[in-house]
């Protein structure tokens, strides 16, 4: 089993969907590090040797930022765009969709449930 950032990489998956599992590599950044380290895409996780690991560690280390450290980034680029009050830190601060998309009707993922009739008291049981 390979284990690599912190994640197990799945044991009967090619090695190019196997990256995948780790939070930052997407399909076509898993080929261009496969492509760096001269590692086929077809080899099973399994299969891997233990130099092949290193070697894929060693360019994750040293040239991309995953897992713990892109989920920091991406956390403090939100909260700079929220301090500045621009458009998008306003909409992330009312918990609003982002990119333009419309509210007046979906959005339910990002603005919760519907509630109906402003929250309606029920009448009380007798």
């Amino acid at each position: 089993m390979a284990r690599i950032e912190g994640v197990d990489l799945p044991k009967n998956k090619r090695i190019a969907i196997g990256l995948t599992y780790i939070y930052g590599i997407g399909i076509s950044r898993s080929q261009e590090i496969l492509q760096k380290t001269k590692i086929k895409e077809n080899l099973k996780v399994k299969d891997l040797n233990d130099d092949q690991v290193i070697a894929i560690r060693n360019i994750l280390g040293n040239d991309y930022e995953l897992e713990g450290n892109l989920k920091r980034l991406e956390a403090i680029n939100i909260k700079r765009l929220m301090n500045i009050g621009c458009y998008k830190g306003r909409r992330h601060r009312l918990n609003l969709p982002v990119r333009g998309q419309r509210t007046r009707t979906n959005a339910r993922t990002r603005r919760g449930t519907k509630k109906t009739i402003a929250g309606k008291k029920k009448a009380p049981r007798k």
